[in-house]
């Protein structure tokens, strides 16, 4: 069960490799939103979404191999954020890492991944294929949903914005695994015990939203063209986390995140890829669910050269 101790201790492991990001409001975005929203910017980090904070942590708390080497590489699989934070993490801990992500990845998020010096497999049509291939490789297995030090240290951005805008009566938070809706959920019970934690999911890929509303874990048909969203199962430890603590959960169309990127690039100076632009869609689509100062979370900025086309 994770506690603030461990969040507290990520923001300590961060602090050597991450400063904050920012987080603030844009008035021609409130007025299209008709309220007072706080975008924090996880675009800004050097992989390009809030990924990484959980990648650091989570290899920072990884035992050695027992024979002091790091020759055994951390193995997982991702269409392209967690792929690009695992190998970053990789690369400052000097760890080999091997990624497997789906035949039909964007060559662009391959590429990037493969600059930071990690092994890329493609492999399969979807997530469950690549999932499937990841597991029979030699070394360290990691989840991009169930480790519990993924989403602490992910925490530590919900930290970070309750820290300088206390006053939030309801943050909105992008879905594809449910580490970043578990993180805000846990941060906000333990200093902000008013502020709603609403998820947003696309509709063309709702597991996770199907997963919470359910009780279970279950398995639906991924057809959404955002490749941040774009899971087919929940994932077990954060859904434990999502079912005691998460107000409410919305799904949106894949065009309605198109749009609110649109806003985002054109009301805020902001470039979101489609998973970082989904809040904003949700306080868009469902406004009698949002407070009067909602923290919109850009989740990430790798748009692919389609999505920006659109």
């Amino acid at each position: 069960m994770l506690t603030m101790n461990d969040v507290l201790r990520a923001r300590r492991v961060l602090a050597r490799h991450l400063p904050p990001t920012p987080s603030w409001s844009y008035p021609l975005l409130d007025e299209v939103a008709g309220r007072r929203l706080v975008v924090k910017h996880e675009n800004a980090q050097p992989t390009g979404a809030f990924k990484v904070r959980g990648a650091l942590n989570l290899l920072a708390c990884l035992d050695e191999p027992a024979d002091g080497s790091t020759d055994e590489p951390v193995v997982t699989y991702s269409t392209g954020n967690h792929a690009r934070a695992i190998a970053y993490a990789a690369r400052e801990y000097g760890r080999r890492a091997t990624v497997v992500m789906p035949a039909a990845a964007p060559e662009l998020k391959v590429r990037a991944v493969e600059a930071l010096g990690a092994t890329v497999l493609r492999h399969g049509r979807n997530m469950a294929d690549a999932e499937a291939l990841a597991q029979t490789l030699p070394g360290r297995l990691v989840s991009p949903g169930d480790e519990p030090e993924l989403i602490a240290g992910v925490a530590t951005a919900y930290l970070e914005l309750f820290e300088r805008h206390p006053g939030l009566d309801t943050v909105v938070v992008p879905v594809g695994s449910g580490t970043g809706a578990a993180a805000a959920c846990l941060v906000a019970a333990a200093l902000v015990p008013g502020c709603r934690v609403i998820g947003v999911q696309s509709a063309a890929a709702p597991a996770a939203h199907d997963s919470w509303r359910a009780g279970e874990c279950v398995h639906r048909d991924n057809r959404t063209r955002v490749d941040g969203l774009a899971t087919g199962r929940g994932f077990a430890g954060p859904q434990a986390i999502l079912r005691e603590r998460l107000a409410d959960f919305v799904l949106v169309a894949d065009d309605a995140i198109d749009e609110a990127r649109r806003l985002l690039a054109g009301r805020a100076g902001t470039q979101a890829e489609g998973a970082g632009a989904a809040a904003l869609a949700a306080v868009l689509a469902r406004p009698e669910l949002m407070g009067s100062a909602v923290g919109v979370v850009v989740t990430g900025a790798n748009a692919t050269e389609l999505e920006l086309a659109r």
